[in-house]
Formats: structure tokens, C-alpha cells, sequence
């Protein structure tokens, strides 16, 4: 037997870094770590990983393991093939991390649904019973939760906001359709977008500049952010309308600009909202610097029983 406390293992795997964490019942973070999302083939990728894992658990034996990650993934059989990480196509995450934690329960999420349960459990969301969360960053990424649990869908690909359709003659999409919010939200189409219009076109430069400089008053930065707003605000509004929720917690780098990004998400997000059940519909900023990491932890006090500690934790 061991005296420990009964505690899980957080991990969020995204195609720019990585992070462990345990995690106890409360949702706390009692270690931590992260690193660069290294190049290479699947078993370089994942030796990495398992390094990471192996520092923060120390001799911890945590009593269960949630991973969040990039997607698409294949939930039903643990396999994750993140579009940013070249070598993991199928490749088998969660056996792989069973087999260095100990015969454990794991269970696997899309990043989004792990940033949005992340802030329900001990951020933004903590005092509601559903919301929604988006990660506006590169890529438009999403999660619900209805009644405490994360809305999965069948393969555990759901709430996809960033892929959902906006605009019927809008311009081609990276996961080949066209017209997605993503098109219009993420960081780098705004750039692009800007620059075509005439902002800094021959400047090596990113979203944050493009959000000081609207902060400043730049017209052509200003109208990208409310192209962007009015996208994902209908994205907000169309998933509102479908799930029934009135909360929206809206994190990433972008989500960083501030009110350049929330004013004008917020004022069409009032002109969209029209139905009733909606009318009350709420958007403000994410509060946690790693509601991922949490959020991933929290699938894995999930898979507990009520009886472990973590029974207090979740409602």
C-alpha cells in the first residue's frame, strides 16, 4: 500500500509543445512540466514524450491518465494523428502511455474539449452547468460541455466550431471545404487577410502585431478583427442554438488582443442571437493558463470511482 494521495496525470500534446502535469482531486497542479514539440518519426516524437512523463511523475503513481491532443483522433482505439505532428499518423497513444505509467485506466480527448472542461472544472466555467469553450490561436479549436460531462459525439471528434460553415462563397479551408470560421478567426488567415488589403504586406509579422496595431487604430487591422468577430460569432450562435448554453469562455493567443477580439465577438454575438434561449448568451476571456492541461486531467478523474477522493471534485 502507499500513503500518497490519490492524484491523475494531465497530458496535452499540440504540435508546438507538450505538458504533463499531476493533478489532484481539486483540480490543482502539484507538478508540471512542458517541452517543444520535437520533429522527427513516431517513436522520436514519443520518446520525448515518455521523457517528459517520466520527470513529472517521479514516483508518483497516479491512479489514472487523461491525454488531450491535437486531432483528429480515433477514440475507440486510442489512436491520435495530429494534422501539425508529421510522424503520428494512427499512431497508438494511448497504449504507448499505458505501457510507461502502469496498467491504469487512460482515456483520450480532442484539445478543445479538454481546454473547454479544463475551464468549466476551475475556471470561467466553474459556477455554470454547460458552456462552451474556443481556442482561437492558429486554428480554431472547440469544446462542450453540457451538464458537467464533455460532449464527445460519436468519435470523439465533436464540436468542431473552427470547421463550421459561414459563409457559402468564402475562400477554401485547410481541411478542404471552404467558408469555416477558421478561415476567418484563426491568427494566421487575419494576416494574411491584412496584408492583402494592404497592412504591413511585405513584413514578416503575426497576429499579436496585427491586434496592437489595431489597438492603435489601424482601419485595415480593425476590419480583419470584425471579419473574424462576425465569423466567430456566428459559429457561437450556431452552436448555441443547437446545444441550448449561454456561457462561452474563448481562450488561445489570439483571444490575447483582448477587447480587439471580444467587443466586436461580443456586439455580433448580440445582433446573432436573436431566439430567446439565447438572448442571455455570455462571452468573456478564458481564466486559466493551462486549462488544457486540467482539462485533461480531468478525463482522467473521470474514469474514477466515486468513492476516490476526487468524488468532491466533480459534479
Amino acid at each position: 500500500m502507499t500513503d500518497q494521495p490519490v492524484t491523475v496525470l494531465g497530458i496535452d500534446i499540440g504540435g508546438t509543445k507538450m505538458a504533463a502535469a499531476i493533478v489532484a482531486a481539486d483540480g490543482e497542479i502539484l507538478t508540471k512540466d512542458r517541452i517543444a514539440t520535437p520533429p522527427g518519426d513516431a517513436d522520436q516524437v514519443f520518446a520525448a514524450l515518455g521523457e517528459l512523463i517520466a520527470r513529472v511523475k517521479g514516483d508518483t503513481e497516479p491512479a489514472a491518465v487523461g491525454i488531450g491532443s491535437a486531432g483528429p483522433l480515433d477514440q475507440e482505439h486510442g489512436l491520435v494523428s495530429p494534422v501539425n505532428i508529421a510522424g503520428w499518423r494512427n499512431f497508438p497513444l494511448v497504449d504507448r502511455v499505458r505501457a510507461l505509467v502502469g496498467d491504469v485506466p487512460v482515456r483520450l480527448g480532442v484539445d478543445g474539449h479538454c481546454f473547454a472542461l479544463g475551464e468549466f472544472w476551475t475556471g470561467a466555467g466553474r459556477d455554470v452547468g454547460s458552456l462552451l469553450g474556443i481556442v482561437v490561436s492558429t486554428g480554431v479549436g472547440a469544446g462542450i460541455v453540457v451538464d458537467g460531462r464533455p460532449l464527445l459525439g460519436q468519435s470523439g471528434n465533436a464540436a468542431h466550431l473552427g470547421h463550421v460553415v459561414v459563409d457559402l462563397d468564402g475562400e477554401a479551408c485547410a481541411c478542404g471545404s471552404y467558408g469555416c470560421v477558421e478561415t476567418y478567426a484563426s491568427g494566421p488567415r487575419m494576416v494574411a487577410r491584412a496584408k492583402r488589403r494592404g497592412w504591413r504586406s511585405t513584413e514578416d509579422v503575426d497576429a499579436a502585431v496585427l491586434s496592437a496595431d489595431a489597438a492603435a487604430g489601424d482601419e485595415i487591422a480593425l476590419s480583419v478583427f470584425d471579419d473574424g468577430a462576425q465569423a466567430l460569432a456566428a459559429g457561437i450562435v450556431a452552436t448555441a442554438v443547437t446545444v441550448d448554453l449561454t456561457t462561452v469562455v474563448i481562450g488561445g493567443g489570439v483571444a490575447k488582443a483582448g477587447p480587439v477580439l471580444f467587443d466586436p465577438v461580443q456586439r455580433w454575438v448580440k445582433r446573432l442571437a436573436q431566439l430567446p434561449f439565447v438572448a442571455d448568451l455570455t462571452v468573456q476571456p478564458a481564466q486559466l493558463d493551462n486549462a488544457g492541461l486540467i482539462g485533461a486531467a480531468r478525463l482522467g478523474w473521470d474514469l474514477l470511482p466515486a468513492a476516490t477522493p476526487s468524488e468532491s471534485a466533480l459534479r
